[in-house]
């Protein structure tokens, strides 16, 4: 009696492991249906959730299935290892491009161009088109770009005289320091929002990157430079205290600059009184402004079992969704579609301030270094201490090129083994 408890214990597991493991994925093999695997949680997908309605409503041949998965890059790596559940369609971030052609996961958009003449580089902005590009081959079509950008308090920089500070667009170090002993206790000029992406952008402003010849380079003299001249900005007590959320503060009213993204335009808009407007995130550099960005990109990944059919449905998708992205900007987000961003509709919304000229357009950039994600993940770690005084420069610099280095020497020695 109790083994055939037991196995029918076991039995039943295997089951419910059966129906969970399908079930971001129920429609792997209906050939009607293209599934698409996104990591678009909250607000953003209910946006993608909407435009994946108005396409089907248009009663396309092959219909699209939106699943959201949060542990989207984890669950990928696993159905490509066995196989199975890989989805027909996905949306991955521009830095996971380079590690994924490398491991030669991704198809090539070259079908789907064909289907669609227009899913062409002359349609995008370049810099989300090239993301996906990879010695010359294109990997993907671009949704959007999504930046780090710089939010303004109108009233605190009226109160302050500090409206000039927009006059070029580039609010620097320098001006930023002339707030010093002007402000009202419990007031500050920026905060730390996003502090690791505003000094990937400081790297561009200087002239320097994070790699040479692919190796990373994280201990540098112009990556200390930028992070000595930000520094500058807390030393003088101009900056939210260490441990207090900046994000919050500005929607208090209380700080003049708040250095977080595109999307937040809506979070801000909600809060009553937030008197605000957008420009370029502060430089350190009175003659370069540079806002760190990224990049949604569809994807492809190898599925011996997508039929043709289904790439003409991806191409059909993709289509719609490069004429009628205006959706997608209701999340915040930067278009990629050079269709959408030119209509007179997008002007309607905040983050259009970044493709009104081609200066503007050229301030985001995408990191697409392979080992990308090391070196954030590297800055996201150690720069608010760095910045905050908590640990001497040149020890934190050291830790953070040794850490990089050994993520990058660890993914390899996989890969080698892997491929034994």
């Amino acid at each position: 009696m109790l083994k055939k408890k037991l196995g029918a214990l076991i039995t039943g597991i295997a089951v419910a492991a059966t129906v969970l493991a399908g079930c971001g994925n129920s429609n792997a093999g209906d050939p009607k249906t293209i599934t698409f695997w996104t990591p678009l949680t909250g607000e953003d997908g209910a946006y993608m959730d909407n435009l994946v309605k108005e396409y089907n409503a248009t009663n396309p041949d092959i219909k699209v299935k939106h699943v959201v998965t949060a542990d989207m890059y984890t669950k990928i790596s696993t159905v490509l290892s066995s196989g199975k559940g890989v989805p027909d369609l996905a949306i991955i971030h521009a830095d996971r491009v380079p590690g994924y052609v490398k491991q030669n996961q991704l198809e090539n958009m070259s079908t789907v161009m064909q289907a669609q003449p227009e899913l062409k580089e002359d349609n995008y902005l370049p810099q989300a088109w090239g993301a996906g590009n990879i010695d010359g081959t294109q990997y993907t079509v671009p949704l959007d770009i999504h930046s780090n950008v710089m939010y303004y308090n109108k009233d605190l920089l009226k109160k302050y005289d500090a409206e000039s500070f927009l006059d070029d667009g580039n609010v620097t170090v320098d001006e930023l320091l002339s707030l010093k002993g002007k402000l009202a206790e419990g007031d500050f000029a920026v905060n730390d929002a996003l502090l690791s992406w505003v000094m990937l952008a400081q790297v561009q402003n200087l002239g320097g990157d994070i790699q040479q010849d692919g190796k990373p380079t994280v201990n540098t003299d112009i990556i200390k430079t930028a992070i000595e001249d930000v520094k500058q900005v807390n030393d003088a007590g101009l900056m939210t205290p260490f441990g207090e959320d900046g994000y919050l503060m500005f929607q208090s009213g209380n700080v003049l600059f708040s250095t977080d993204g595109t999307w937040s335009s809506t979070a801000h808009a909600s809060v009553e009184g937030l008197n605000f407007g957008v420009t370029n995130v502060y430089s350190v550099s009175p003659d370069k402004f540079t806002n760190r960005a990224s990049s949604h990109l569809f994807a492809m990944f190898n599925n011996e079992k997508r039929s043709d059919e289904k790439e003409q449905g991806v191409a059909a998708f993709l289509e719609f969704i490069r004429e009628n992205s205006i959706e997608w900007a209701k999340a915040g987000q930067i278009p990629a579609s050079k269709e959408v961003v030119e209509s007179p509709d997008f002007k309607n919304y905040m983050q259009s301030f970044f493709t009104t000229d081609e200066k503007e357009i050229e301030s985001l950039y995408i990191y697409t270094y392979e080992y990308y994600p090391y070196v954030a993940e590297a800055f996201d770690t150690y720069i608010n201490d760095l910045v905050r005084g908590n640990t001497p420069i040149d020890e934190g610099l050291q830790t953070m090129q040794k850490t990089v280095e050994d993520k990058i020497a660890e993914a390899n020695s996989g890969a080698k083994t892997d491929g034994k």
